[in-house]
């Protein structure tokens, strides 16, 4: 009886925490179906949280919504990463969601579900050729090492390459890299161990700057000790000769 009775309570307290899950999940839901500029924000604030987590820090490693003149106005991605050797990446976070948020809805039929998880792999592959399009690395320069296009939700993307396989392969070329939270992460974490390497490079330079200055200077100064010991020598030896004069 007391087995019984514990596992009642445990089925009840399962069936409010489900029941807690399932508002929490229309809520996020309903968010991620508000307006466009909503969604973009909630992925700018994602990407921010994945930077920070890489251990990047702003102003220094990367900076958020810089301008970028083009020759079609102003471009500006939602965040551009620098790297070592002046390279830098940048990052867009406004990918179309409202397909998937749309296939993934209960209330929808399978094949309702399957065709708009083909229109959200549509989607996503058209705004990937449109970061193509704006062609950042023509105006940032040669530095811009590529575009990252960031979803922030690990599902959002493997969603479109169902429906896409060609979606990695193309964006490749097209210098646009598809990137999920995780894969970010390992990304900015690589580009935070290059800062790494870049200062320890920096450092052996300037040990190795600071002793070729000490060898010449000491070379310079043995120079000048060989010399006072010449002339000290020739000058005992005058002495010499002057106290044997005298």
């Amino acid at each position: 009886q007391k087995a019984y009775g514990t596992l009642d309570e445990q089925l009840r307290t399962m069936a409010q925490a489900n029941q807690r899950l399932e508002v929490e999940t229309k809520n996020l839901r309903s968010a991620l179906s508000s307006p466009l500029k909503a969604r973009g924000r909630w992925g700018e604030l994602t990407l921010r949280r994945v930077v920070e987590l890489a251990g990047m820090s702003e102003h220094c490693d990367f900076s958020e919504q810089e301008t970028i003149a083009t020759e079609s106005g102003r471009q500006r991605p939602d965040m551009i990463v620098n790297l070592p050797g002046n390279r830098r990446i940048a990052v867009d976070a406004k990918v179309p969601l409202q397909a998937f948020l749309d296939a993934v809805n209960l209330e929808k039929t399978a094949e309702d579900r399957a065709k708009g998880l083909a229109a959200h792999g549509v989607l996503v592959r058209g705004h990937m050729n449109q970061l193509a399009e704006r062609k950042y690395w023509e105006q940032v320069g040669p530095e811009l090492e590529l575009v990252v296009l960031f979803l922030p939700g690990e599902s959002f993307f493997s969603a479109a390459l169902e429906q896409d396989r060609q979606l990695m392969d193309d964006g490749m070329q097209k210098k646009v890299v598809l990137a999920t939270p995780t894969t970010l992460i390992a990304l900015l974490r690589s580009a935070a161990y290059l800062w790494q390497q870049e200062k320890i490079t920096q450092n052996a330079r300037q040990i190795s700057e600071l002793g070729k200055e000490l060898y010449d200077r000491m070379k310079t100064f043995l120079s000048h000790f060989q010399t006072v010991g010449s002339s000290l020598g020739r000058a005992v030896d005058s002495y010499n000769k002057a106290v044997g004069s005298m």
